[in-house]
Parts: C-alpha cells; sequence; structure tokens
C-alpha cells in the first residue's frame, strides 16, 4: 500500500543520538553509530492513481440511477453495464506486453489458476451488480448509495475471516457507525421513499441494496485471497511488485466472465429484443438511451478498475474504503442531477457514515505511527547491539 521513505524530525534526531551507540576503531578512535531515521509511509503513485479512477467513476451509480428513472426495465442489462467495458483494457495490455516482450511476457500474464479464479469471481460479482441493480430501480441514488456504504462493515468482516485482517478500536467503531447510519434510513414510515412507491416495494429496495453490499464485500477480500494466492511467482519476477498490466488482466478477465452471465441472463429475459423498443420509449430520447448506456459502462470500468488496483497495490479494506468515499459525491450528484430530496433521516445517516470513513483513516494513522515507531526503536536497538559488540570485540 505504502511505500517506505526515511527521514527524521528534530525531536527524533535528538532522541535517537542519545539513544545512538558508540563503536571504536583499531586506532582507538570512537565514533557515534547513526541513529537510524524513523519510518514514515508514503502512498505510492499507483495507489494514488487507482483512487483517482474510483472518483472519476462515480458517474457510473449517477447514470444508472438515470437509466432507472427515465424508463429503463431490464435488470440483467444494468448488471452488464457496470462489468461491461472491460474491453477498453485491452489496447493497454497489449501494448504493455508487447512494450514487455524482451523482460518476458510469460512472467507478466496471469497464472492459469489466478485466471481461473477471476473467472469464478467475476461470475460472482456479476450476481452482485444484478442484486444492486435491483435496489437502484426501487431507491433514489442517495438512498441505495448510503446503503452501498454498509459494503465497507461487509468488507471488513469477510477480510477478517478470510484475509486475516485485525481489527483496532477505531476500525470496529468505523464498522458500528457504517451499520448503523443507513438503518437509520429505515426509521419512520415514507423515510428515503420515492414518492407514490408502497412500503412493501421500498423495503424489498432497501433489503437488495442491503445484500449487494453484502456480495460485493465479500468479493473484495477474495479477490485479496486469490491474488496471494494464485498470484505467486518464481525466478527472477518473485521479487517485482505486480505491475499494472496485472491489474488491468484481472479486471478484464473478471469481466469477461461477468458479461457472459448477464448476456445469458439477457438472452433468458428476451432483453435483447426489448432493447430497441425501450430506446424508443425513452425518456431522454432514443440517442441519449445509448449514450447513456454507453457512457454508463465506460463510467463503472473506471471505478472497477480503480478498485482492483488498490486490492492489488494495497489491501480490499483500503478499496472498500474509498468506495465509501464515493458516499458524500453520491449525495451531491443525485440533489444537483437528479433533484432528490435530501431529508433529515438522509442526512443523519449521511454524518453518521462520514464519522465512521474519518474514524477509520484516524485508526489507520495512529496504527501506522505506531509501526513506525516499533521499527524505529527495534533498529535502535540493532544499532546499540552492533554498537557494544564491536566496543567489546575492540577491547
Amino acid at each position: 500500500m505504502a511505500t517506505i521513505t526515511a527521514s527524521a524530525s528534530p525531536a527524533m534526531q535528538e532522541t535517537g543520538s542519545n539513544k545512538a551507540s558508540s563503536s571504536t576503531s583499531p586506532d582507538g578512535t570512537t565514533t557515534a553509530a547513526p541513529a537510524p531515521a524513523p519510518v514514515r509511509y508514503r502512498p505510492s503513485l499507483l495507489v494514488i492513481f487507482s483512487a483517482c479512477l474510483v472518483l472519476m467513476g462515480a458517474g457510473g451509480p449517477l447514470l444508472l440511477r438515470v437509466y432507472f428513472v427515465h424508463g429503463g426495465k431490464r435488470l440483467f442489462l444494468s448488471a452488464m453495464l457496470q462489468i461491461s467495458g472491460w474491453p477498453l483494457l485491452l489496447p493497454p495490455i497489449c501494448v504493455s506486453l508487447f512494450r514487455s516482450r524482451s523482460k518476458g511476457v510469460a512472467n507478466l500474464i496471469l497464472p492459469p489458476r489466478l485466471a481461473g479464479a477471476a473467472a469464478v469471481l467475476g461470475a460472482f460479482y456479476a450476481i452482485s451488480c444484478f442484486v444492486y441493480g435491483l435496489g437502484s430501480e426501487a431507491l433514489p441514488l442517495s438512498t441505495s448509495s448510503l446503503l452501498l456504504a454498509t459494503q465497507l462493515a461487509f468488507t471488513a468482516v469477510f477480510a477478517f475471516i478470510f484475509a486475516g485482517l485485525r481489527f483496532t478500536p477505531f476500525s470496529a467503531n468505523a464498522v458500528v457507525l457504517l451499520t448503523i447510519g443507513p438503518a437509520v434510513l429505515g426509521v419512520g414510515p415514507g423515510a428515503g421513499k420515492v414518492a407514490g412507491e408502497s412500503s412493501r416495494a421500498y423495503w424489498t429496495g432497501f433489503c437488495e441494496a442491503i445484500a449487494a453490499a453484502a456480495l460485493a464485500g465479500l468479493v473484495l477480500p477474495l479477490v485479496e485471497v486469490a491474488m496471494a494466492r494464485y498470484g505467486r511467482r518464481t525466478g527472477p519476477a518473485a521479487r517485482v511488485p505486480p505491475p499494472y498490466v496485472t491489474v488491468m488482466q484481472m479486471q478484464a478477465v473478471m469481466g469477461a466472465a461477468g458479461t457472459v452471465v448477464c448476456l445469458l441472463g439477457m438472452a433468458i429475459k428476451g432483453d435483447f429484443q426489448a432493447v430497441p423498443r425501450e430506446a424508443a420509449t425513452f425518456g431522454l430520447g432514443k440517442t441519449n438511451y445509448y449514450l447513456v448506456l454507453i457512457w454508463d459502462a465506460v463510467s463503472w470500468q473506471l471505478l472497477n478498475l480503480g478498485i482492483m488496483g488498490l486490492i492489488t497495490c494495497a489491501s480490499s479494506l483500503l478499496a472498500g474504503i474509498m468506495i465509501a468515499v464515493l458516499l458524500p459525491l453520491s449525495q451531491v450528484l443525485s440533489v444537483i442531477f437528479l433533484h432528490e430530496k435530501f431529508d433529515g433521516p438522509k442526512g443523519i445517516a449521511l454524518v453518521l457514515s462520514l464519522w465512521g470513513f474519518a474514524s477509520y483513516l484516524y485508526g489507520e494513522k495512529v496504527q501506522k505511527k505506531r509501526e513506525a515507531q516499533k521499527m524505529m526503536e527495534q533498529q535502535l536497538a540493532l544499532a546499540k547491539k552492533t554498537g557494544d559488540d564491536l566496543e567489546s570485540a575492540a577491547l
């Protein structure tokens, strides 16, 4: 997730110089062993790039809601929009492999077992997208986005079970807040409902959105586990961090497998024959219908690629955190472009969700400081022991 750089503040340098051990050279001169500098973590460029892709994909949920608001009804089509942008990755993948042919293209292609795991996870993710489409059809974007924020809680739990994530008081607090926040939407009759919508339809969409969040929260840690278990390489490639071409290949395989599942569902439901009729009656016009579909697929692809990059270059939990970051952005976009009502329950849920997100970020900062301090103390102890050994040998 981060690269390590060395730097020292004046206070730490003073502390380190006091703890630094001395060593005696053969001519009797005593010199002080340099104190190790404290460790400071900085996000890598790939992590920053992936996070930016996630933010750029914020238009995906918005356009999907536009599709449903103006007459779209095809659920398998809505699911395919969320994963069918993977052909956009084929040109950069081919270019990357061609440019790296001198280094051994075989070392850059996904291992067979990892590709198989990606295909299975892609099919499972397609189911998650289908369930999300069900919730997005029944609920306003501002409501469904708040419910989808619970995926962070599910991601944390499943990462604890499958990826060995260790909870801290701050991460546990974030999980609780991100679970309670969306639950506030269910307080009182009519909370977060579309005008004229029945309570049964609202609660059905509510449960569907929560189920989509749970499925998405399960897929993210499983992708991390698959990368760790089946992505191991041998030889010189084992010492090199996974390049971004690996991220793109992983996303392409998952997208292709998920697209096949959605195409089968569309064929069973007769969506191929219904799409032209739906385009003709679309509220924004036939041309805008296809433009919405195209740009929605592009936006979702940016978001998915960013999530995959965060999982590969950092962790599944960080990917879940970045999805939660989209929450306030989705709220603003839905109010501006879809003129959705932002009522009291949504405001309370938003505050609790942002509180949980801030709690997690603060906990990560504290945890990294503790790890850096512990590493510095270990380096100081090692330097002191080395200096004492040299001094004993000189005597």
